[in-house]
């Protein structure tokens, strides 16, 4: 890992809203690398100087011993750089249906590298699952306890707020589907400002994940293939601010019209904050969100959201 920190000593309005947010998805579409070439991208962003933004690295529940077989083999390889000084890697668990089987397999894993002594190591920090009732989300929560951050994925085709709340109540995460590789895939703007808002309202914070490749909503291929249909994604700066905003009491209605928002120059930040269309944020109360409201978003690429907010002038 590089030597420089994650995060800098006085870090800037955009790291703070910004910093470990991205968690690296590229075993999942449309990327959809082997597992030997999302480690080899993780770890090469472990050593970046731009890993201040890196998160989690996320994998499949079934999938976690072969992580650490090809995590081994590349330290053996590349000598030792990934693990050793490089510490330890945090990963976030993509469960099934079967979620006291996901669990367990969890626990031995985390429990092995624990003791392993190998010049690798990963432990599982938060685990992602889906629910669609109040029953189901008390059961994980029974099953689960304090062991893991706990992400629950809810739909928000209807209304959540009964979810939200559930999820509130069993001191849980939230998880919003933000798209995808087909345009039917993404909410609309709407429904994701309402999912946010009876977050915030709850004080539960959440992730979100697919289709947030670009900081600026706009219209965008939504595979990497060369005859990729395109269709409008959701812009991750869009999204995170737009929690943030709720949080500093701006209307649903607003909300809405931050996620529409498609000019990059109307998003300014300065050395202490960020304002859009008059609307204005601190340092703090971007610092706050990232507390309380939004966690992280998932992406299948780790360079591709960095290198639009350069182009942008952001970075």
């Amino acid at each position: 890992m590089s030597t420089e920190p994650r995060v800098a000593s006085r870090p800037s309005p955009l790291q703070v809203l910004l910093g470990d947010a991205i968690d690296y998805a590229g075993l999942f579409p449309p990327a959809q690398l082997d597992m030997s070439g999302a480690v080899a991208e993780y770890a090469s962003y472990l050593r970046s100087s731009d890993n201040w933004a890196l998160g989690r690295f996320v994998v499949p529940v079934a999938r976690l011993d072969e992580l650490a077989t090809e995590a081994e083999a590349a330290v053996a390889t590349e000598l030792r750089s990934l693990g050793g000084g490089a510490g330890v890697w945090r990963l976030s668990a993509l469960f099934g249906n079967d979620v006291p089987a996901d669990l367990e397999r969890t626990h031995v894993f985390n429990d092995a590298q624990a003791s392993s002594g190998g010049t690798w190591v990963g432990q599982v920090e938060a685990i992602e699952l889906r629910a669609s009732t109040p029953e189901a989300i008390a059961s994980a929560a029974s099953l689960v306890g304090k062991a893991f951050e706990c992400f629950v994925e809810v739909p928000i085709a209807t209304d959540p707020t009964t979810l939200i709340r559930a999820i509130g109540t069993a001191e849980l995460r939230a998880k919003v589907r933000t798209g995808g590789t087909s345009s039917d895939a993404f909410p609309s703007s709407q429904q994701l400002a309402r999912f946010i808002a009876a977050c915030v309202a709850a004080h539960v914070p959440f992730k979100a994940t697919a289709g947030l490749h670009h900081p600026i909503r706009g219209d965008y291929a939504l595979t990497y293939a060369a005859d990729s249909p395109r269709g409008t994604m959701f812009g991750f700066l869009n999204v995170f601010l737009a929690a943030a905003f709720v949080g500093a009491g701006a209307s649903e209605s607003t909300i809405v019209e931050l996620l529409d928002e498609r000019r990059p120059d109307a998003v300014r930040f300065d050395e202490d904050g960020v304002t859009w269309h008059g609307h204005r944020l601190t340092r703090d109360e971007l610092a706050a969100s990232r507390r309380v409201a939004i966690t992280s978003f998932g992406s299948c690429s780790f360079r591709e959201p960095l290198e639009d907010l350069a182009s942008l002038g952001l970075l």
